[in-house]
Parts: C-alpha cells; structure tokens; sequence
C-alpha cells in the first residue's frame, strides 16, 4: 500500500485546518474532518496493529464499526480512550495514537516470532494445553499478553453524560437513501419523526458514491428531506449509535456531542424503522490478511469523504457490480487500476482501466506488506488490493428486538423473516442493494409507489456468491483480529464442535471487538462447506447488545461517586446523631451502627447487653412495606412464596420465603394480615425494590389490575422496634397502649389522632414490638420513646448490636447466611416443600437432582472451645483431619456477650446430620477444631417471645 493525499478530492475535510498528531511516537498531520484511519491512509502508513494471537502485522480495512485491525489507545491532554477504532475516531490536533497489542510498536513488534509457531497453537489449542500442568503455571504469563489496549489508572472518564427519555411517533435508524426516503414518505403522512445516524452528517452511503435523486443532486436531497422532518416538529441526529433494542420496545442510543456532553438516549417509539444499511464482505484467498488488502467500500469512503487514496496501483477483485463505480472514482484520481471480476460475463469498464474476466484472485503476495496479487496462474504488481465480496444486511438490532432470519438464496444474503418482528426494515439491510431499490424500499414503508423517489443509478444487474475455497493452498483468513483461519473451522468441525456458537467459541470466531461484522458469514458458509449442510440449516449466532461499543461512563451517567448508587436517609437521622449514633451503610442506608463515644467493640457489647437485661430500641424504617392490596392479594402472595398466606387471619403476621425461578432464597420476612384482601410484606431493607419487582412482574403475568393492586410505602412511615424484657413496659411508660397482643399478633390503632400500626414481631428472640407511623409523626413517637428509656435504664441499639441479638437466635440474614444456592429445605424449612400441592415460584426446581443432593450445605451452628475468640467470618469449615477440603463457610460470628462466648453460624455439607460433629475451620493457614451445634444458641425453646 503506499497511500497518498489528492489534491481536490475529500468533501468532509478542511484543508484550511490542519491538525498534528502522533502514531506510535512518529509525527503526522491530517486536517479538520479526518477520521485518525484516513490521515493516516493519507500519510502512506501501511500497518497499523497486530493481530491477537499470532501478532501477524494488519494494516486497515474498513471505514466504521466493521473494522477489525485499526485498534487504538488515543490520549489527547488528559483524557485517555482505550481500544478506538481508527475509522470511527475523528483526528483531534495534539493527539497521542499507540497501537494496540504491540511492543515496542506495531511495525516492529517483538512478539512478530509467534506466527512462526502457528501450527502448534491452532483453533483450541489452549482447551487442550492448559489441562497440563497447574494453571498457576500458565496464569502469569497469559495474563501479561492477554488484552488489547492499556488503561491509564488514572484517568477519570467524564461523569456529565446525560440520561434522556426520549418517546416519538416514528424512530428511523440509519440516515442513508432508504431511511431518508423512509423518513420522507412519513413525514408526508402526517407523522412526527426521530431519524438518527451514527455519522457525523446523514446522507449514508450517498457521501461518498454520490448520485441524483428526483433530477437534483443527493445532497439536496437530503438538506430537504431533514429541513421536512424539523419542520414537522422531528427531530434529525447525528452522531448518534443506536446500540441496543431491548424488551418492551426500548432503544439505548449514545449521542456524541462536539461542544457539550455526551448523551445516552433511552427512546420508545409508536413504530420503527431500520435502515441500517449493509456490510461488505471481503474475498478469501492466500494470504488475505496482508496489509495492503482492504474493503472496496471502505477505501471509496476514504477518497471522495477525506481525499486519503489507499494506493498508486491498484486492483479490485469483485463479483459484483457495485464494485464498478470504485473502479472509474479511483482511475479519475490518477490511479492505475486493474478490476479482476470472477464472473464470465461481468459488464465492461470505463476505458483505461484494465479487465480480466472469468478469473479468481488466487492469494495475495508480500511481506509485510502487498507487492502483488496471483490471477488464475500468474502473478500481477500492486501495491493494494480491494475486496468486495458482496454485502452483509446489518440485521444486529432487528435479531435484538426479536426478529428472526431466513437465508434468500437468489440474493445470498440472511434477510429478516416477515412477522418475527414489529420493526420493518427498508434498504439494503433487507437486501435491497443499489440506490434505486433502496429508495423505493425505504418510500414504501409509508408511501405509495408511484411517488417513490426515482434516480438514474441502477441496482446491480448480477452478483456470484463467492465461498471460502479449502482447496487453495496457504492460509485463509476469516477473522483478521483473533487470527481464525479456514482451515481452524474444519478442525472445530472434526472435533465435534459444528453448532455456530460452539464454534464461535470453540475458534473464537467473531469474538473480536468487530462482533464478527466480516467474519461470521465466512466462518458460516464455512461450516456449512463443512458439514454438507445449506446456510439456513447451519443457521446463525445471536446477536447481542451492544451494536458497538459504548463507553460504560455514558452508560453509567451521573452514576457514580456518591451518584452511583445514593444512599437512603432515614427521616429520623438528625434525632438519632443528637443521640449519639455512628452511621454506615447497611443495605443501601444509612443507619446507625453503634452508639455514644468510645471503643466500638465496647459500644457494641454493652448495647446487646443491654437490650437483653432491659430495653432497647432500634429504628427498622428500611424494612419493606410493600402493601398487597385486592381479591386476589392472597392469591399472589402464595404463587410468590414458599409459605402459604391466603390462610392468614386478619389481626396475624407469618414468616416466609420468597424463591428465584431456581428455588433459591431470595429474600424472607413477615407477611402482615391487615384485612381479608389487604397485606403487608415486610421485606429485607436491601431486598425492597426487588421483592416489589417480583411481585410486580408475577402480578402483571397472572392477574388483572382490578385483581390486585401493589403500593410500596416504605419511605412513608417510620419504624421504631422496642425490643426486650421490658419492652411491655417502655410502651406503657411512653403513653402509648399496647392491645392485648400475642406473639406475631398485629393491630391498628392511633398515635397523636395518626395511624399507629403495632406488630408484635421479634428479629431479636426477646419479645418485641414494631411500632410504625407516618414520617410526619415519627418524631413525636422517638421523643416518648426516649423518655420511657431514661426511666426503665434502656439504650438505643445500633445495628451491629442487633446483628449479636439475631444471630444468638440463629436468624439469618439472606445474602450472608445464605449464599446463591441455598435452598428453604437448608436452613431447616422443609415442611412446605413437602405438604405444598399448588403452583409456586421455584417449586419445580426444589425437587431437581440437585436440589435432593444429600451433601447440600446447610445452616448450623458451630461452637468454640473456652476462652477462645470468635471464628473470623467467611473461615472455610475443613475436616477433622484438616484435609484442605471446603466443606462450607462461616456465615456469622460474635462474641455472645448474653452467653459469654463467641457464637457462629455455617453453611456446611450435611450440616444438620452433623451436629456434635468436631470439624475445623481455615483461615489464613490457621486451623481451629469446632463443634456443629443447632443454629440456636439462646433460648432455644422460645420462652422469653412470649415472657
């Protein structure tokens, strides 16, 4: 390749703006509009990367997000972009461009001697060779050449992207000749459009093929057609990736914006329509990795947008017509062209371009670089070869949004199934291919076809399918970034792995940072060769957001720092730091810990101490309080959780289980029976919006809204819990009258002419009463409270304390004494499981292999010997014989100031078959001896609930 700069050509640069810039430490310039791709085009630079594994040298090959080589670590002042693609990043003056996957640079790589060793690590290797040996052996090393780019530390991305709802009547994707016309044909029929492009002006392919439509030049067109969108009350984007369709017909858009932020866009439409053109696919031959070989449609782009030529000699391989027109461009340049078309009966060129027919491009030739191309039987100078292999409809967001695919033999190409989908595709990413057919396709979407728009530029008369040849000799390559060749798809097929995702991963194929844009179709026919099997029956990989990649700081927003995930303040922090209280987070809020002034340990101690002897009093406001509400209230709850609650009387709380899918504890907590169709769930303080969702979701799928109703009113009341053996007396002191309320009894009533919810509901083991107002008068309920509590010799209970006062009782905490396969039958809940003939949420999957394992790790306790300190949570439970062997994991662990010794619960392996056990506990190479005792240690027969 040795690119150069013409002297008039390039439409989208300012050649009055030069720019300066460096690339792996060399200086360059470019001017205003260039892509850091085409300056570099420009400046006759021929390798631009190394691939992943075999460090081979590549050089560029498309024009946007298809580019598979041209990957870049940019710095510009103190920003820092990992992994850029060239071709989609605009040059900037002052920028620092590195490549990636290279020391010292791309052209002088030292890791180059890695090809020489390709026959030894083909497709698979390592599934093979890292079975040898340990993998500590390996991990070092791997680690050190894994990756692409280098992330700078210290670098902050910016935080102020925007998150913006957007709604709109008619969402078009893709600003070329069919979205435009689309977009037209709309807006004449009276409806409001949203027509966004990833470009950094809308036009499509028409910026650099050109063209007229309607008898006026294409840029005229387009100026109309946004000036009729504006004026219709649309709105026109540029600039703008439209990454990901999502359910309930949700699009994720990244706007990116000259002057200002970056928004992220969240867009619902009435209707949608997807033009988002098509991709070429490149030809197969030896050696077709070299740089020096490049996209057709690519180096077209790169000399009428920016003026960058790829070469002084030229040749083109086709099999199709729309190859032609690049043809005449580049021999108008001055460049000398040769156009190879494989087809017998190709149509002539322009004069002074030389033709050969009938002939197929054997291998190209060069090192490190393209010197030449073999035809047939001889060999041929260039210094660039071009490939158009025909085109690819870019159906990503259709398959997110659920469509399907069926394969159109006579147009060799995947085109979406009519009626998988809501959207409807227009152009050629429906395999409408040439400026005439794209019109008519994008107009017909909401027009009638007489008055589609019309251009003298014809579709192509003919193209030849063009294959993978395994009977060429020398290497060809089908995904140029992971180094995945034709011949590493017949040894994925050999050795059984011929599904195309098992081969995706298998090979890697399409897994590099490109997502397969010029490499599934060829690993596909491939397979297809391979197996005897037609493409459709061979089928497709799933497509996944994102389109292209998005940076996660304008995914994330203003989320981050104190941002990222806010934390809940309880109405009454200013009363409880007036009291002494230490803060910290405990389920996404801010709560009291500990408090008063000294040794926290101390504080801790003394507080459930305390509580224990007298009354204490802690402020449980983060509890859910998820109000079910409706004829069919009770109906939800018991398809929700594990434990029936339709037979709950008014006036009665329950305890209960709420399950995943996969019968594992999601959440537990109270269920509160207020009326016959009236409920309340008290859900764990971090679990609120999820048990909610849940809810929600089995609500939406089950019932009518008349049905039942879901209200949460967690932040609308406060929640103060007087807990011990005088805590009858704490009410009584405070003014307030207890009803005659047995244990998990529940009742209404007033406090100051305001709703007092009562609920004799202990988290603690003492009796206990959880008493619950409007926020409005909860500081007039703290203020009795805590003069009750100077008179009875009481104290405020920090967390940490109530953590001691819980686990003393064996209570646990889901998401600490349980972990992502706990089960109710392992925390000693079998009876529903059991008994439970109807429908619930994970029932199935509680009687699975799995599920009836004997060596199921289950809840105990696990007891010290005298004088000793408590187990450090998160200690592995070991055999006696101290045999590294992980039998399970400390959950819990306290110093029981109420028992005088450390207490501690576990998940162990058949733990409830092993209490009086001696087993051992691991921690950082110490081993202590333990006994497996029940998980309650104090009062164990429940006497002081009801003292």
């Amino acid at each position: 390749m040795s690119g150069w700069r013409h002297n008039s050509l390039g439409s989208e640069i300012d050649r009055s703006d030069e720019l300066s810039f460096t690339f792996d430490g060399q200086s360059f310039t470019g001017f205003e509009g260039d892509t850091v791709a085409s300056a570099l085009l420009a400046s006759g630079t021929k390798i631009f990367g190394r691939s992943f594994k075999y460090h081979r040298p590549r050089g560029l090959w498309g024009k946007g997000a298809e580019e598979p080589n041209a990957i870049l670590d940019v710095k510009l002042g103190s920003v820092h972009a990992p992994n850029q693609r060239a071709t989609t990043t605009f040059l900037q003056d002052g920028m620092d461009v590195y490549s990636v996957n290279a020391a010292p640079d791309a052209k002088h790589d030292r890791f180059g001697f890695m090809d020489r060793f390709h026959r030894f690590i083909p497709a698979g290797f390592y599934y093979k060779t890292f079975m040898a040996l340990n993998w500590m052996s390996y991990e070092p090393s791997i680690r050190r050449m894994a990756g692409l780019g280098k992330v700078e530390p210290a670098f902050e991305p910016p935080a102020d992207a925007a998150h913006v709802d957007m709604n709109c009547d008619l969402l078009v994707i893709g600003a070329g000749p069919a979205g435009l016309s689309a977009a037209k044909a709309a807006t004449h029929s009276g409806r409001k459009v949203l027509l966004i492009d990833d470009a950094p002006s809308p036009g499509g392919s028409l910026r650099w093929r050109g063209g007229e439509i309607d008898g006026q030049p294409w840029l005229d067109y387009v100026e109309h057609v946004c000036a009729l969108v504006r004026d219709a009350g649309g709105q026109v984007l540029s600039d703008t990736t439209l990454w990901g369709a999502f359910d309930h017909g949700m699009f994720a858009a990244w706007e990116r914006r000259q002057d200002r932020p970056d928004r992220h866009l969240r867009i619902r439409a009435n209707d949608v329509v997807l033009a988002a053109g098509a991709i070429e696919r490149p030809l197969w031959f030896a050696n077709n990795d070299v740089p020096g070989v490049m996209s057709v449609e690519a180096a077209m782009y790169h000399l009428n947008c920016h003026g960058a030529v790829a070469g002084k000699k030229i040749l083109i391989a086709t099999a199709n017509d729309l190859a032609y027109p690049a043809a005449t461009a580049f021999a108008n340049a001055g460049v000398e062209v040769t156009l190879v078309d494989s087809r017998a009966d190709a149509p002539r060129t322009e004069d002074g371009i030389e033709q050969i027919k009938g002939e197929m491009l054997k291998s190209a030739i060069g090192s490190p670089t393209v010197t030449g191309a073999t035809i047939g039987g001889r060999e041929l100078s260039c210094d660039t070869i071009l490939c158009s292999g025909g085109y690819t409809p870019s159906v990503h967001i259709w398959c997110q949004a659920g469509g399907k695919l069926d394969w159109d033999e006579n147009r060799d190409v995947l085109v979406p199934r009519p009626g998988t989908c809501s959207l409807k595709v227009v152009g050629a990413a429906n395999g409408e291919f040439g400026l005439a057919q794209s019109l008519r396709s994008g107009h017909l979407s909401f027009g009638r076809d007489d008055e589609a728009p019309v251009s003298d530029i014809l579709p192509p008369s003919d193209q030849m399918p063009v294959r993978p040849d395994p009977s060429l000799a020398g290497r060809q390559w089908i995904d140029m970034q992971n180094d995945v060749t034709l011949k590493d798809v017949g040894i994925a097929a050999r050795e059984g792995y011929k599904s195309v995702e098992h081969l995706k991963r298998y090979t890697t194929l399409g897994m590099a940072t490109d997502q397969g844009r010029t490499s599934n179709f060829a690993g596909l026919a491939a397979m297809a060769a391979v197996t005897g099997k037609s493409i459709a029956e061979t089928g497709t990989t799933t497509y996944r957001p994102p389109f292209e990649p998005v940076p996660l700081a304008v995914i994330a927003g203003r989320r981050r720092g104190e941002l990222f995930n806010p934390l809940k303040r309880l109405s009454l922090e200013s009363l409880h730091q007036k009291a002494g209280a230490r803060f910290r987070e405990y389920g996404g809020w801010l709560r009291p810990s500990v408090y008063g002034v000294g040794d926290e340990q101390a504080l801790t101690q003394d507080e459930a101490r305390c509580a224990r002897e007298t009354v204490g009093i802690f402020d449980a406001s983060p509890l859910g309080k998820l109000e079910i509400v409706g004829p069919k209230a009770a109906e939800l709850l018991d398809f929700c959780g594990y434990i029936k609650m339709s037979s709950l009387k008014p006036g009665r709380a329950r305890y209960g289980f709420m399950l995943s899918e996969s019968g594992i504890v999601y959440d537990d907590g109270v269920v509160l029976c207020l009326e016959n169709e009236r409920f309340i769930v008290s859900a764990s303080s971090s679990h609120v919006d999820g048990v909610r969702f849940r809810l929600e979701d089995a609500r939406q799928d089950r019932f009518s809204r008349d049905g039942v109703a879901i209200h949460d009113v967690t932040q609308g009341l406060a929640t103060l819990t007087v807990t011990g053996p005088m805590s009858r007396e704490l009410l009584s002191a405070s003014g307030i009258r207890e009803p005659d309320l047995a244990h998990m009894d529940v009742a209404e009533t007033e406090f100051n002419d305001q709703l007092l919810r009562i609920a004799r509901i202990s988290f603690t083991g003492d009796r206990s009463y959880e008493l619950s107002v409007p926020v409005r008068t909860a500081g007039e309920l703290h203020a009795r409270l805590a003069d009750g509590l100077k008179k009875l010799g009481g104290c405020w209970l920090g967390l940490e304390a109530v953590m001691i006062l819980r686990a003393e009782k064996g209570y646990i905490l889901v998401g600490k004494d349980t972990d992502g396969n706990t089960m109710p039958h392992d925390l000693g809940w079998k009876g529903p499981r059991e008994k439970r003939k109807d429908e619930y949420l994970g029932k199935r999957s509680l009687f699975n292999t799995e599920a009836e394992s004997e060596n199921r790790r289950q809840l105990v306790g696990l007891q010290v010997g005298d004088g000793e300190t408590p187990l450090v949570a998160g200690s592995h439970v070991i055999p006696k014989n101290r045999k590294r062997q992980s039998m399970g994991f400390v959950t819990s662990s306290y110093f029981s100031p109420s028992m005088n010794r450390p207490i501690a619960l576990a998940l162990v392996e058949s733990g409830l078959s092993r209490i009086g056990e001696k087993l051992a506990c691991f921690n950082d190479n110490e081993v202590r001896e333990v006994t497996v005792v029940s998980p309650c240690a104090f009062d164990p027969q429940g006497e002081r609930l009801n003292g």
